[in-house]
């Protein structure tokens, strides 16, 4: 073949400014991830068990703030991130007085910042979804802690929380320390009796609060879609795995109760109720992203992604109002939280009085979600209000947080 008859080579254009710059983000974007899956991975590792005198949880740690000086560097965005997220908050305002309106700061745990920049950054880097990377990592990550709790010598980690957390030990059921045989057994500790009373105990109208958090509340999905969860593939059908039971309860009531890690981590029934005998608790998702208000305010699909259990809960009807029959409830895991386990909530057909003990989490902040059918509940206005601000108000398991319509 003659020169004349070789084909000619396309003509490429030479790449655009704004071609290149976002070649050089998407760079600097995989240059952050490598960095941040580093920084998690050191920091679960300096989490574990040591003979060091030290809080290692709080220095270096998976409980160091985010505000803490050392880790400040590694934790900012870097300066693509700037221009996604200039609100460069370390923790949230939470509301911790119901009758006053009093609010107090509350720091975020870095890892809990390092897990949600990384999530960030998965909504620049596709690829980091289409190939499960991040959510492998954090997988990886939240078994590996739960490891590391779950070893005997953890137990020196047990003061060291105590301390950093001020905990009241005299409302637990066994308050010497030294019978914990692990840091994740004293973590889901059980407490007294007479440590939660339970508002309306013989009242079947009274909702209470699941557990110790910091709650949220509204009227119905599209309302919480309007000023909480921002994730665009949250839907009740994704975050259910249920046709069928998110067309029963669309439009529900919900209420979603995040559990700091300092919290009391067993969660209880909000009703009198029995576990639904046509259907047993199911478990579904596939990792542990964050749970934090940062992430869930964000367009980052915590909610349907993570790890959780789907409970439906048969409700007493005598009231006279019909959407008043069934409840769904969903405890759903985080990062680093090692297990879900239910207890009084696990055997189908089990009857719960208001309070009742449902399950509990292993280490990590973790979430509850509760269902109600439309027009079935009224929830207290000044959760309502609070919630509408974009402010969880901190509430104590067996308080009133509702009544049946």
């Amino acid at each position: 073949m003659d020169d004349q008859q070789k084909p000619q080579e396309e003509y490429a254009p030479p790449p655009t400014r704004e071609a290149t710059e976002w070649a050089e983000t998407i760079n600097s974007i995989e240059d952050y991830i490598l960095k941040s899956s580093g920084r998690l991975e050191e920091t679960v590792a300096n989490s574990c068990a040591n003979e060091d005198d030290g809080h290692p949880l709080s220095d270096g740690g998976i409980l160091t703030s985010a505000n803490h000086k050392t880790w400040f560097p590694y934790v900012h965005p870097n300066r693509w991130i700037h221009k996604v997220y200039k609100a460069y908050r370390y923790g949230n305002f939470i509301i911790v007085d119901r009758k006053t309106g009093k609010t107090e700061w509350e720091d975020m745990p870095v890892y809990a910042r390092i897990g949600m920049h990384l999530l960030f950054a998965c909504q620049f880097d596709h690829r980091l979804l289409e190939t499960h990377r991040l959510q492998n990592l954090f997988l990886k990550e939240s078994r590996t802690q739960g490891k590391h709790f779950d070893d005997p010598a953890s137990v020196s980690h047990i003061n060291p929380f105590i301390k950093t957390y001020k905990l009241d030990l005299t409302e637990l059921l066994e308050e010497d320390v030294t019978k914990y045989r692990t840091f994740n057994e004293f973590f889901y500790r059980k407490l007294k009796k007479d440590a939660r009373p339970i508002d309306g105990k013989d009242d079947p109208a009274v909702i209470t609060s699941a557990a110790d958090c910091r709650l949220a509340v509204f009227d119905s999905i599209s309302c919480a879609q309007e000023f909480w969860i921002k994730g665009q593939k949250f839907t009740l059908p994704t975050f259910l795995q249920d046709p069928d039971l998110a067309a029963e309860f669309d439009q529900s009531s919900i209420a979603i109760f995040r559990l700091a890690p300092q919290d009391y981590h067993r969660f209880h029934s909000p009703v009198k109720a029995t576990v639904s005998k046509d259907r047993d608790p199911v478990k579904i998702g596939a990792t542990y992203f964050t749970v934090n208000p940062m992430a869930v305010n964000e367009n980052l699909d915590v909610f349907t992604e993570n790890v959780r259990v789907v409970s439906v809960l048969d409700l007493d009807g005598d009231g006279g109002n019909e959407a008043f029959d069934r409840c769904v409830f969903v405890s759903i895991g985080a990062l680093l939280v090692g297990s879900i386990e239910l207890t009084g909530g696990k055997v189908p057909g089990t009857k719960l009085e208001k309070g009742e003990e449902l399950g509990y989490f292993a280490y990590g902040g973790s979430t509850c979600i509760l269902l109600f059918k439309k027009g079935a509940v009224q929830f207290d206005q000044d959760l309502i209000e609070n919630s509408k601000k974009g402010v969880e108000t901190l509430v104590r398991m067996g308080e009133h947080i509702g009544r049946r319509i």
